[in-house]
C-alpha cells in the first residue's frame, strides 16, 4: 500500500481515498457508483464484491478518511515491556490493543478496531495520564492478541501486593501528605502501577453497580470501600503511604489542582466505559489524616428512567400518571437523601418530554443530562439560586418545571405562581411520609389557602434491596422477627410465603442485588382541602388520606415481602410501625 499522509485524505470521498491509496481505478470506482444507484449497498462492499479490493482496503480507505493510519498487524505480537501499560479490563473494554509506548515522553500508540472508536483515545489519555494515538487495524488480529496476552483478569488484590513492593513509591512511607513535595507527589500520581489500581477500582465499581468509591485516609491505613445498594464494602486496603499518590491521581484525573491540600475542591470525569457514558462526581475534603475522596458514580446506562420501571404498583402508576399529566399544580416527591427522588422525578419527566412540551429543569446539581430538557445548574456562589432561576423560567414560556428542592419559602412562593399561571411544577422535599409535607411547607411559611388551591399529590417513598434472584430461598421467620412488622405468625393467611438471598457470589454474599422503591401516594379531594384550612394535624390528614385509599410505606414494604421482592429486615430498617 503506497504511504499516503492520513492527513491528506482526512474528509474525502471514500472512492477518491481507495484511488489515491492505489487500490482501485477511478473506471471501478464509477462502475460501482453506477451500481449503488440501483442497489442501496455501501461504496466499499460493492467494489468488494465486484473483486476490485479487499475488505482490509476498505477498512484502511475508512481509516484514511478519518485522518487515520492504518497498520498491518499480521505477524506482530504485543511487546513484553509495554503489555503492562494499559491494565487487561481497559484493553477488553475498550477493544484496544498498545503497539508502540515511549517511557520518557509517555507516548502511546493503540490499534483500534474501527476508527470511530474516538472515545477510546479521550479516555485513555485521562486514565493513563499521557498521550495517546491511535491506528486502525483488523478486527480479528486485534482480538487475537487481546484472547492472547489480556484475556486473564487482574484483582485489585494483585495489584495492591505489587505496589507494596515498588521501589519508585517506597520515597513516599513515613512521610505525612503535607511533607512531601510536589515533583513527587506528582511522579508517584504518574506512575503506572497507581494508574492502574485506581483504573481497576473505576472498572469494578461501574461492574458491580457502586454508587459511590470512597478513598479514606486514617492515622494507621488508608481505606478504599464501595457503596453498592446503599451498603459500603471494604476493598483490599492499599498500603498507607500510597494514599497521596492515590488521592493526586484522582485530582489529575478530575483537573483539581494537587498542590491545594487544604480547601475541599469538587471536579468532574466523563468517561466511556463498555460504550456507555459514565459521570464521576469528585470530591476532596482535607481531613486530620490527608484528604478523603468520594467518587460519586453516575452510571447513564444503569438508570430506569422509566415510571414502569422505579417500583411503582399497577395501581399507584394509574395515580402518579394522572397526577403529572395534569395541566397545572404542584406535584412532590418527599423522602431523605438517597430514597430515589430524582430518579421517580426524571422517570416522569421522560414520560411527559414531548415534542409539544416545553420542559425547564432547576437542579443542585444536574444529575443526568437528558435530551429535550433544559436543564439549569444552581450555582449559589454566582448568584444563581432556585429562586432566581424560577423567576427567569416563567419568561421562558414552559410546560412544565421542575424545582430540585423547594427548601425555602421564596421558592415555594414562586413555585405557587408558576403553578396558578397554568403550570405543572414538579419537585422535591425532605418529610418522612407523605402527609407530613403539608405541614412542612406551612412551616415554610406558605399560606394553606395557596397550598390547598395548587397542591395536586405527594408521593413518599424509600429504596429497600432486592432479594438476589440467584441465591433466593423460601423460609420461614421467626415470631419476634414478623413481630417487628407489627404482625402474628399464627394470624397471617396459610399460604403466606417469606423469602430470603442464601448468598451467592452474584451478589457478594450479601444476598441482594439491586433496589426497588416502596411507594406512598397522597392525593387532594375537597375534604383534605378543608381540613388544611383549619390547620389539621398530620395524623388526622393521615387517617383521611387511609380513608381515600392511600397505601403506607410500611403497607408497601408488607406487599413488596409477600411478593417475594425484599426481606422483612429490610422493611423494618426502611419504614416507620403505623401509629
Amino acid at each position: 500500500m503506497p504511504m499516503v499522509d492520513p492527513a491528506e485524505l482526512k474528509g474525502r470521498k471514500l472512492g477518491r481515498v481507495l484511488t489515491k491509496l492505489g487500490k482501485v481505478t477511478r473506471e471501478q470506482v464509477h462502475e460501482a457508483l453506477a451500481i449503488q444507484q440501483t442497489r442501496k449497498a455501501p461504496l466499499g462492499q460493492l467494489l468488494v464484491e465486484l473483486g476490485y479490493c479487499k475488505p482490509n482496503d476498505v477498512a484502511a480507505a475508512l481509516a484514511g478518511q478519518a485522518g487515520m493510519e492504518y497498520r498491518e498487524l499480521g505477524g506482530f505480537d504485543v511487546p513484553e515491556d509495554i503489555r503492562e501499560v494499559i491494565p487487561s479490563e481497559n484493553v477488553r473494554a475498550y477493544e484496544v490493543i498498545p503497539i508502540e509506548y515511549n517511557k520518557t515522553s509517555k507516548r502511546l500508540k493503540i490499534a483500534m478496531k474501527s476508527p470511530n472508536n474516538f472515545r477510546a483515545i479521550d479516555d485513555l489519555r485521562l486514565l493513563l495520564g499521557g498521550n495517546v494515538e491511535g491506528v486502525v487495524a483488523d478486527p480479528a488480529l486485534i482480538d487475537a492478541q487481546i484472547k492472547k496476552y489480556f484475556s486473564k483478569s487482574e484483582s485489585v488484590t494483585d495489584v495492591v501486593s505489587s505496589l507494596a513492593s515498588n521501589e519508585n513509591l517506597k520515597a513516599l512511607e513515613g512521610r505525612s501528605a503535607d511533607s512531601i513535595d510536589l515533583d513527587a507527589l506528582n511522579d508517584a500520581a504518574n506512575d503506572n502501577q497507581v494508574i492502574k489500581l485506581l483504573n481497576l477500582v473505576l472498572m469494578q465499581a461501574i461492574k458491580d453497580r457502586a454508587s459511590d468509591i470512597h478513598f479514606e485516609p486514617f492515622e494507621n491505613e488508608f481505606k478504599m470501600r464501595y457503596r453498592i445498594d446503599g451498603v459500603l464494602y471494604e476493598m483490599v486496603p492499599p498500603p498507607k503511604h500510597l494514599g497521596p499518590a492515590i488521592t493526586s491521581r484522582v485530582k489529575v484525573m478530575a483537573n483539581l489542582d494537587i498542590a491545594e491540600r487544604r480547601l475541599p475542591q469538587d471536579g468532574r470525569v466523563e468517561l466511556t466505559v463498555g460504550g456507555a457514558p459514565v459521570d464521576l462526581r469528585i470530591a476532596v475534603l482535607p481531613t486530620m489524616w490527608g484528604e478523603s475522596v468520594v467518587m460519586r458514580v453516575l452510571d447513564r446506562s444503569n438508570v430506569e428512567l422509566s415510571l414502569d420501571r422505579v417500583g411503582l404498583r399497577t395501581d399507584d402508576l394509574v395515580v402518579v400518571r394522572r397526577v403529572i399529566n395534569k395541566p397545572n399544580g404542584i406535584a412532590i416527591v418527599t423522602g431523605p437523601t438517597g430514597s430515589g427522588k430524582t430518579t421517580t422525578l426524571y422517570a416522569a419527566l421522560n414520560e411527559l418530554n414531548q415534542i409539544d412540551t416545553k420542559i425547564l429543569t432547576a437542579e443542585d446539581p444536574v444529575e443526568y443530562d437528558i435530551d429535550g430538557l433544559c436543564q439549569c445548574q444552581v450555582n449559589e456562589e454566582a448568584g444563581s439560586t432556585f429562586g432566581k432561576l424560577l423567576r427567569s423560567f416563567l419568561r421562558q414560556d414552559p410546560d412544565i418545571i421542575l424545582v430540585g428542592e423547594i427548601r425555602d419559602l421564596e421558592t415555594a412562593q414562586i413555585a405557587v405562581q408558576a403553578s396558578l399561571t397554568g403550570h405543572l411544577v414538579l419537585s422535591t422535599l425532605h418529610t418522612n411520609d407523605a402527609p407530613s409535607s403539608i405541614v412542612r411547607l406551612l412551616d415554610l411559611g406558605m399560606e394553606a389557602f395557596l397550598l390547598t388551591a395548587t397542591l395536586e399529590g405527594v408521593l413518599a417513598q424509600r429504596l429497600v434491596r432486592r432479594i438476589c434472584t440467584k441465591c433466593k430461598e423460601e423460609y420461614m421467620p421467626k415470631d419476634e422477627e414478623v413481630m417487628e412488622l407489627g404482625l402474628r405468625l399464627d394470624t397471617l393467611p396459610k399460604n403466606t410465603k417469606f423469602y430470603r438471598g442464601k448468598g451467592c457470589d452474584v451478589c457478594h454474599n450479601s444476598g441482594f442485588k439491586g433496589r426497588t422503591a416502596l411507594f406512598e401516594i397522597m392525593t387532594m379531594d375537597d375534604e383534605m382541602r378543608e381540613m388544611i384550612m383549619r390547620q389539621a394535624s398530620t395524623a388526622i390528614l393521615r387517617e383521611h388520606a387511609r380513608k381515600m385509599g392511600m397505601r403506607t410505606l410500611r403497607e408497601s414494604g408488607l406487599l413488596s415481602i409477600y411478593d417475594g421482592v425484599t426481606t422483612i429486615d429490610e422493611v423494618v430498617r426502611e419504614t416507620i410501625a403505623e401509629e
